[in-house]
């Protein structure tokens, strides 16, 4: 079958696309920017891209008039903490436009379990989107989802920092809400089993794992599980600006989206049937078991998206591919070359830069240029990588953007998410001569930019140049 995967680009939509290719479906990825779409060369060549922002008024040219089913999952909370409801109203809105012109038969969408009567603003948009969404000319599949457990998930990784981080807690009331997390192979294990289903159309099923736990019990199974000693106490004092002030600091969330988090954990998310389960006869793993896979894959370097890597995670929201060329006028450089005995090993050495691998030099001042980010509202060092040998474009490199990764033309560029007077990028270079050149470029932006740029350089001069040394000297 033909199959649309809007936010193909997304921590689900990366997952569920090698499944749907080795379910030998032809797979139309749905993206803002095509080149943002990380998947290798030979995956590209698998399926077909198109460029739509469903924020902007439809252009039915751009998409298949066969299409047959469609996966619906564009979300907007991570992006604002004021509109985001009137983006995903858009959006949906847009989409029935667009799909309406086609063909198609069934949409699959993810959504949040709503079944209290007082929502949060992201649960009853969710609700709203589902609604909107029943109003397409296709049949309408609907999976609520609780909180997902898996490598790479923004609930996973949060509760990850928590623990790894704070051995004693002083916690928001809010940690005693009850919810009822589910694991990410279950969820992609639903969206398959459900395409072309018809006790499936027109309906919407609760999905979720057996167990009901409260944020708290998350916290302290996880911390069991890692054999970590963990304290928690619960203070009824903290407000949600508090509250995400706190998320934002100690974990690799951004800011909105710790608002919008913490906006929501104050309602229960618990599943009040498993008819689906039964129609399809899944049994769902429970939350330990879901810890236990997810830490098997981090161990074996095999997360196959994180949340990190979305456009939401940094500064530039879209348009970030007009970076791509790096200017030449008005800008500062600092400009290192060495010859190289070994450019296979320097490739390898510069393919794992950053996230726990460092910078190869002064790693303790990229971690003060890291913390002085945070404080100013930058992303600091909180997203790390995703995978520690493999890059992507448009992967995100702890405050880095990367904009150009190409292993065959000995080429990694990237671009600064953190906030500077200014617009930076970093680029790694091997010519044909095996020669490494390695250039950092700064377009300053006014006289505070110049004054930004001169006051780093003697801490350029030493951490450029011992980088270098090290990329090429390392074994």
């Amino acid at each position: 079958m033909r199959i649309l995967l809007t936010g193909a680009n997304g921590y689900i939509g990366m997952r569920l696309l090698p499944l749907l290719l080795k379910d030998n479906h032809d797979v139309i990825c749905c993206v803002r920017d095509k080149d943002r779409l990380s998947i290798d060369r030979d995956m590209r060549k698998q399926v077909t891209i198109v460029e739509i922002d469903f924020l902007n008024s439809p252009n039915l040219s751009l998409l298949p008039k066969d299409i047959d089913i469609a996966y619906y999952l564009i979300h907007s909370m991570s992006s604002s903490t004021s509109d985001f409801d009137q983006k995903e109203e858009i959006s949906a809105q847009n989409f029935n436009i667009y799909v309406n012109a086609t063909h198609i038969r069934q949409v699959i969408y993810l959504s949040g379990i709503v079944n209290e009567k007082n929502l949060s603003k992201h649960l009853w948009s969710r609700k709203n989107v589902e609604e909107t969404l029943y109003k397409g000319n296709y049949k309408l599949t609907v999976l609520r989802s609780g909180i997902i457990v898996g490598s790479g998930s923004s609930s996973f990784e949060i509760i990850r920092d928590l623990c790894e981080k704070l051995p004693v807690m002083i916690t928001p009331k809010w940690v005693n809400t009850k919810t009822q997390p589910i694991a990410i192979r279950d969820v992609l294990n639903f969206m398959i089993e459900v395409i072309d289903n018809q006790s499936c159309f027109n309906k919407s099923f609760d999905i979720s794992g057996p167990n009901v736990l409260t944020y708290k019990q998350m916290l302290l199974l996880y911390a069991k599980a890692r054999g970590i000693k963990l304290y928690i106490f619960t203070v009824p004092v903290m407000t949600p600006k508090l509250s995400s002030y706190w998320l934002y600091f100690v974990t690799s969330t951004s800011y909105k989206l710790a608002l919008n988090l913490v906006d929501s954990m104050r309602i229960p998310v618990v599943a009040r049937n498993n008819e689906l389960q039964e129609i399809l006869k899944i049994s769902t793993m429970t939350y330990m078991k879901a810890l236990e896979l997810a830490f098997i894959k981090i161990e074996q370097n095999q997360v196959v998206s994180s949340w990190k890597d979305s456009m939401v995670s940094g500064r530039f929201k879209k348009d970030i591919q007009k970076y791509v060329t790096v200017p030449k006028h008005g800008c500062l450089t600092d400009k290192k070359v060495m010859k190289l005995k070994n450019p296979d090993q320097v490739i390898k050495n510069i393919w794992a830069i950053g996230g726990k691998t460092g910078w190869y030099y002064g790693d303790w001042m990229w971690k003060i240029r890291g913390y002085i980010d945070k404080l100013v509202g930058g992303v600091g060092l909180r997203r790390g990588r995703t995978n520690p040998v493999k890059i992507n474009s448009g992967d995100a490199l702890d405050f880095w953007r990367v904009l150009v990764a190409d292993r065959g033309e000995k080429r990694l560029l990237l671009f600064a998410e953190m906030r500077v007077p200014g617009e930076a990028w970093l680029e790694f270079d091997i010519d044909e001569n095996n020669v490494l050149h390695q250039t950092a470029t700064f377009r300053p932006r006014g006289i505070w930019g110049r004054l930004y740029w001169y006051s780093m350089i003697p801490f350029h001069y030493f951490i450029f140049g011992g980088m270098i040394r090290n990329i090429v000297s390392k074994n």
